[in-house]
């Protein structure tokens, strides 16, 4: 098991880059190799995790697109 958040998500940041999944694909295929329920890792979710996990999300179509100012 992890001893941080950042640990865990550097880990899921290596599986998304050599498996080519997406990052909920990634937490969904960590739980299920290490025999774990995804409540058992949501504490080592983090910020920066949660927001690539929403982007994927958005991108297909899960969740609506929000509004962007072109700057």
């Amino acid at each position: 098991m992890f001893k941080n958040s950042n640990e865990f998500s550097l880990n899921i940041e290596k599986m998304v880059s050599a498996r080519k999944m997406s990052y909920m694909d990634a937490v969904l295929v960590y739980c299920e190799e290490n025999a774990l329920e995804p409540q058992d890792i949501a504490r080592y979710i983090n910020k920066s995790l949660k927001d690539k996990i929403e982007m994927d999300f958005i991108e297909l179509n899960y969740l609506p697109k929000q509004a962007q100012l072109d700057v």
